[in-house]
C-alpha cells in the first residue's frame, strides 16, 4: 500500500499540513501505528484512508504541540478540523476515511506535481534529486534505495538529508514554479536517470541485468509527472521510451539469465499492451508539435518494436536526434543503424571516426560485432575482451565473453 499510495499520500499531507517535514514524520508514525494495529490481520476496508486520517491527526497534534510552545494560534487553516473522527486503538477505520480521502484525491494532481517539482529543484545535486524523487515521490525505503545504487544505505541517507536541510535553510516552497518548463526539464532527466538504472543496472555487483522494481517505479512516476504536465511533451516521450524498452522485459535474458541482443530476441515474448500504450502516449506527445530528444529516442524505439524496422528512417531519427542532443553516444547509434542500410564496413567506418569513446564497452562492442560481420574474427576477440573488461552490469560482460570465446573456437 505505501510503495502505490505512499507518494499522492505525502503530497496531500505537504498540501495540508504546510510542512514537508511535518508531512513525512506523520505519515510514517502513521504507517508504524498501522502495522501495529494490523498486526492480527483485521485491515481495515480502505488502508490508504486509514493512513491518511491518522497522519493528518499526528501532523495536526504536533502543529498544536508547536503552537502552544511558542504561544501562538493554530498554524494553518488547513489543518484537520477538529471534528475528524480518529481511528481507534483496535484500527477499525473510521467511518468517514475512505469519503474524505477520495473527496482530497481529486485535487491531488496538483500536490503530487508540487512534490516532484520540489524533489526536482535546481539547487539540490543530480544525485540528491534522485534520491528524493525515490524516497519522497516513490515511496522508496532509504534502505531500498541504497540497494537499487548499490551504495552504503548511510551515504543515501545523508544525500536525503542534506537535501531535506536546503530545502528548509533555503526556504524553498511546495509549489509549482513559473519557470515550469525549465523544471520539466530537470524532472524528465531525473525520471530517465532512474528508469535507465533500472533497464540496465550500471554495476558489477547487480544481480543481473535489470533492477525491475525500479523500472517500473520510474515509469509510474513519469506517468504521474506527464498526467499532470499534458502541455510538456518529453514527459511524454519519456514515457513512451520507457513503455517500449519495458516491453521487451521478457525477451532480454534466456532461460539461463544470459542476455538476448534485440535483433535475436523472441518477439511473442514482448508485452504487446505496453507496446500499444507507448504508441498511443507517443502519438499524443507528437500532437504537441514540440519536438525534443526524448521523443525522437522514443521514435527510435518504436521503429524497433516492428517485425522488420525501417533503417533508413532510423538513420535520419539518429541525425534528428543529433541536433539536439549531439555527441559521441549519439553517433555511436547513428554508426550501428548507417551499418544496417549501407553494410558493415561504412558502420566501422562511422565507428572508428568517433575518438573519444575508448573506456565505453558498447563503442568496442559495437566494432567487434562490425569486425566479425566483415569477416575479421581475429580482431573481434580483442575488441569484445576489451567490451567485457568496461561493461559494468555482469550480463552484458558475460555476452562480451561469450562472442570472444565464440570467435576464438571458430
Amino acid at each position: 500500500m505505501v510503495r502505490e499510495e505512499g507518494g499522492r499520500l505525502l503530497a496531500l499531507l505537504a498540501d495540508r499540513l504546510g510542512s514537508l517535514e511535518v508531512a513525512e514524520d506523520s505519515l510514517q508514525e502513521a504507517c508504524a501505528r498501522a502495522t501495529r494495529a494490523w498486526r492480527s490481520g483485521e485491515v481495515p476496508r480502505d488502508p490508504a484512508a486509514w493512513v491518511y486520517v491518522v497522519a493528518r491527526n499526528v501532523g495536526v497534534d504536533r502543529s498544536r504541540r508547536e503552537a502552544a510552545a511558542h504561544r501562538r494560534l493554530s498554524t494553518s487553516s488547513r489543518v484537520l478540523d477538529t471534528a475528524v473522527e480518529r481511528p481507534g486503538e483496535d484500527g477499525e477505520e473510521p467511518a468517514s476515511a475512505s469519503a474524505l480521502l477520495v473527496a482530497e484525491y481529486a485535487e491531488v494532481g496538483d500536490e503530487q506535481l508540487r512534490l516532484l517539482l520540489l524533489c526536482c529543484h535546481p539547487a539540490l545535486s543530480r544525485d540528491a534529486q534522485v534520491a528524493l524523487t525515490l524516497r519522497l515521490a516513490g515511496g522508496l525505503t532509504t534502505e531500498e534505495i541504497a540497494a537499487a545504487y548499490l551504495q552504503p544505505e548511510a551515504t543515501v541517507a545523508q544525500r536525503i538529508v542534506r537535501a531535506k536541510r536546503k530545502i528548509r535553510a533555503a526556504g524553498i516552497p511546495l509549489v509549482i514554479p513559473e519557470d515550469l518548463g525549465e523544471r520539466a526539464e530537470v524532472l524528465v532527466t531525473v525520471l530517465g536517470l532512474i528508469f535507465n538504472e533500472g533497464y540496465l543496472a550500471h554495476s558489477a555487483s547487480a544481480a543481473g541485468l535489470t533492477r525491475a522494481e525500479l523500472a517500473d517505479q520510474a515509469i509510474r512516476l513519469t506517468a504521474t509527472a506527464a498526467d499532470a504536465l499534458p502541455d510538456e511533451p518529453e514527459l511524454a516521450g519519456l514515457l513512451a521510451l520507457e513503455l517500449f524498452h519495458r516491453s521487451r522485459e521478457a525477451a532480454r535474458v534466456d532461460a539461463e539469465g544470459r542476455l538476448v541482443r534485440l535483433a535475436d530476441q523472441d518477439r511473442s515474448l514482448w508485452d504487446t499492451v505496453q507496446v500499444a500504450r507507448g504508441f498511443t502516449v507517443l502519438a499524443q506527445a507528437l500532437a504537441r508539435r514540440r519536438l525534443g530528444p526524448w521523443q525522437v529516442q522514443a521514435l527510435i524505439a518504436a521503429e524497433h518494436t516492428r517485425e522488420r524496422p525501417d533503417w533508413s528512417r532510423i538513420v535520419r531519427y539518429h541525425d534528428l536526434l543529433a541536433t539536439f542532443s549531439p555527441g559521441p553516444v549519439a553517433r555511436l547509434g547513428r554508426a550501428v543503424a548507417v551499418a544496417e542500410v549501407d553494410g558493415p564496413e561504412a558502420g566501422l567506418r562511422e565507428v572508428d571516426a568517433i575518438d573519444s569513446l575508448d573506456r565505453f564497452h558498447l563503442w568496442h562492442a559495437a566494432r567487434a560485432d562490425l569486425l566479425e560481420r566483415l569477416g575479421r574474427g581475429g580482431e573481434a576477440v580483442g575488441e569484445w575482451e576489451r567490451a567485457a573488461a568496461l561493461a559494468a552490469n555482469p550480463a552484458e560482460a558475460a555476452y562480451a565473453r561469450g562472442r570472444a570465446e565464440h570467435q576464438e573456437g571458430a
